[in-house]
């Protein structure tokens, strides 16, 4: 008896009949049967870091999907990360305010500076496309190579009024600094490890840099200093904040992959 394939949710079945000619000049009989799928909705996968770009030791791995993602264990197993180190790590499903679904790959510890990381997210395969749960299928494979950078950390004191920088354990930079307004729980710079994930070339901040913490929560630099730290930060480049009275939270910004515990992190997995 011949192997049936499976006929995924949301495909119609067609049977056609023809003849074709045997060696012998006779007519033979066809007969057969095609698959044509119907979606309920395709879902495309996005990464967030391209081949060949070098990233900071904090940087998340992203896949942002443009629906929501029903089955996401099925998705998960779909996805590897392979490194030239050994390089403990997981999958974590986080919340999406857009209407999607994301999926971030964070180490335990931050990555070793150098390594080598390739990403694979086979969400397409040959037939169908895979499926995502609820009739909806993912349209394209994704898979992206890139490298770990040096080892930039921000050690952010808020009381301190400065914002040390370190390169490989090595301080190269010392900057006068101003954070949040401490008696407003709206505008406290948050306690906990931020990363750097956007650069903007021009950002207006009133000048109070190493005498007072007024800011909306950024860490305020005088121009010359918050160009010489703009050039020398990748995205990824972590920023550890202590001192103040309110920690860093979900709401608080897009990565807060590193203010959960190693355990907490693994508990956001599908598997």
């Amino acid at each position: 008896m011949p192997a049936l394939s499976p006929v995924p949710p949301g495909a119609t079945g067609t049977e056609e009949t023809g003849t074709a000619t045997g060696a012998d000049g006779r007519p033979v009989p066809l007969a057969g049967e095609f698959t044509t799928l119907g979606p309920h909705e395709q879902v495309r996968g996005v990464l967030n870091i391209g081949p060949g770009r070098t990233v900071g030791i904090a940087a998340p791995i992203e896949i942002q999907f443009s629906g929501p993602v029903p089955d996401r264990a099925a998705v998960e197993r779909k996805l590897s990360v392979t490194t030239s180190v050994p390089v403990e790590g997981a999958w974590g499903w986080l919340p999406d305010e857009n209407g999607g679904s994301r999926v971030h790959w964070r180490p335990r510890e931050y990555w070793p500076s150098g390594t080598a990381v390739t990403v694979r997210a086979d969400l397409y395969g040959h037939l169908y496309g895979h499926h995502y749960g609820d009739g909806r299928y993912g349209t394209t494979d994704l898979d992206s190579t890139f490298t770990i950078g040096r080892a930039q950390v921000v050690k952010a004191d808020v009381t301190s009024h400065r914002m040390p920088v370190l390169v490989d354990g090595e301080q190269v930079a010392d900057y006068p600094a101003g954070y949040g307004l401490a008696d407003d729980p709206h505008r406290v710079t948050r306690s906990g490890t931020h990363v750097v994930s956007e650069k903007f070339t021009e950002k207006r901040m009133v000048k109070a840099q190493g005498e007072a913490n007024v800011t909306h929560g950024c860490i305020n630099l005088a121009p010359a200093d918050a160009g010489a730290y703009f050039h020398s930060a990748l995205y990824g480049d972590p920023v550890e904040v202590t001192g103040s009275s309110i920690r860093l939270a979900e709401r608080d910004g897009d990565i807060w992959d590193w203010t959960l515990s190693w355990e907490q992190w693994r508990q956001l997995s599908a598997l």
